[in-house]
């Protein structure tokens, strides 16, 4: 039986593992697949899965989360199937981590630690680097002793020793916190520095364009129609968490229309929460946009969990966003969200839409894909719903305009409906229909301008 791993680092790349859950009354895994997900992951992070092992309880055993019976038959399993990882559908303590290494003397991964294993390999922009490193030692600070497993070696099984009889591993254990500490506050006030510049970015986005924000489960299709909607060049392939960063592009609406379009990190089933508030820059985007436009892989079996963990995630963060504005005073409006059936295409017939239809009215079945012949499944509908928004409650108004406000006048003359114009002296009276939401943002840009009531 091989000796266990030492944790001094979390990857698990080539390594063979085995996947094992507790299926408690409550989980929100996929009965259809209850592995599916985490063996996607546990790929997407390179180990080769070999093997799988559950356990039906009412709760978790307090030490092992398992029963210890259960992991004994795990370290069975590990060494049967020659397997040197265990890769748990759970968050453990880091009691529990070192306990149910002892027992199967092979490394034991969590839910989370996978997830931010596979957040640092695809991380690509600064930014990301930041916030997953961030989150990394957000994980690993409570788990250093278990990583340092070497310790009983020199100080006993009896855990910490006393003051005075601490080996040199001991105190390297302290000198790692002080530096884990030290490096986590770097990282948190470059992040708010990021963080404070990002919010600036959007406000002013907001101020002079209506803005689209793109969300959805990870691998639902989001960058996929981002980049059907604008040429965007956002990247896009079928594997979990393939975009870490926010791409915005401009969205051309047609008759003049634009808005901006952003597309944002995938969610996810029981996303970290250190995870979430180390990516809150990069959520800035989908929680201060005036659309959001959720995506969900409706051909996926896992679908309704899905969309439940989509929803549940924005609640948590435009809820925070809301608890922010009014610590700065500010008024804040949450997103509309219009809910995208993507893959539509797939599906056999028909009544799978008609029951998300039902369960979410306005639902818009889609197909992300650009098409050879023609405007894609559901891209009409969808642009004339974000148009509709965009420009808002058609009123008439007659406004005022010096003639050296040329830009607001010609925006005014392609995106309203003009009726009549009167020019004066150095200036221009004109009655048109035009949108709410649009009369907000010329107002929000600062235009000189009088606004009558017709």
């Amino acid at each position: 039986m091989p000796a266990p791993q030492e944790r001094t680092e979390l990857k698990v790349q080539s390594e063979r593992a085995i996947v094992a859950a507790v299926r408690l009354p409550d989980s929100n895994h996929n009965p259809a697949d209850p592995f599916g997900e985490l063996r996607s992951l546990a790929e997407q992070a390179g180990a080769v899965i070999v093997g799988e092992l559950t356990q039906n309880l009412t709760k978790p055993v307090a030490g092992t989360y398992m029963g210890t019976g259960k992991i004994e038959e795990l370290g069975r399993l590990c060494e049967a199937l020659d397997a040197t990882t265990v890769i748990f559908d759970h968050d453990l303590s880091p009691k529990q981590l070192a306990k149910i290494e002892e027992i199967t003397k092979r490394k034991v991964v969590d839910r989370s630690e996978l997830i931010l294993d596979i957040f640092a390999s695809r991380a690509s922009t600064h930014e990301a680097q930041l916030q997953v490193e961030l989150a990394q030692l957000e994980y690993t600070y409570p788990r250093l002793r278990a990583m340092w497993s070497h310790l009983e070696r020199i100080v006993g099984a009896g855990g910490i020793a006393g003051i005075g009889t601490r080996g040199p591993g001991e105190q390297q254990l302290e000198i790692d916190r002080r530096l884990v500490q030290s490096r986590k506050n770097d990282l948190q006030r470059e992040l708010r520095e990021i963080q404070a510049r990002k919010r600036r970015e959007v406000q002013a986005r907001k101020q002079e364009h209506f803005t689209v924000g793109i969300v959805g489960y990870t691998n639902a299709g989001k960058s996929t129609l981002f980049n059907t909607l604008t040429a965007g060049g956002a990247y896009a392939d079928n594997r979990l968490f393939a975009t870490l960063m926010t791409r915005t592009r401009q969205w051309d609406l047609g008759g003049g229309h634009n808005v901006m379009l952003s597309d944002t990190v995938g969610f996810v089933r029981d996303l970290p929460h250190n995870l979430i508030a180390s990516f809150k820059a990069t959520l800035e985007e989908a929680t201060h946009a005036d659309v959001l436009l959720i995506v969900l892989d409706v051909s996926d079996p896992a679908a309704a969990l899905h969309y439940d963990t989509v929803t549940g995630t924005l609640d948590e963060l435009i809820d925070e966003t809301k608890n922010v504005e009014k610590s700065l005073g500010e008024s804040y409006r949450p997103p509309e969200r219009v809910l995208l059936l993507n893959k539509s295409d797939r599906l056999k017939d028909n009544r799978d839409i008609l029951v998300w239809q039902r369960k979410v009215p306005g639902a818009i079945p889609i197909c992300a894909l650009p098409s050879r012949s023609g405007q894609p499944l559901g891209h009409a509908e969808l642009i004339e719903r974000v148009r509709a928004s965009s420009i808002g409650q058609l009123q008439e108004v007659t406004i005022r305009l010096p003639l050296s406000e040329g830009r607001a006048i010609h925006a005014i003359e392609t995106r309203a409906t003009v009726l009549a114009r009167d020019y004066e002296e150095n200036a221009v009276r004109l009655k048109a229909r035009i949108g709410s939401r649009q009369l907000q943002l010329l107002r929000a840009s600062g235009v000189k301008m009088k606004v009558e009531n017709s």
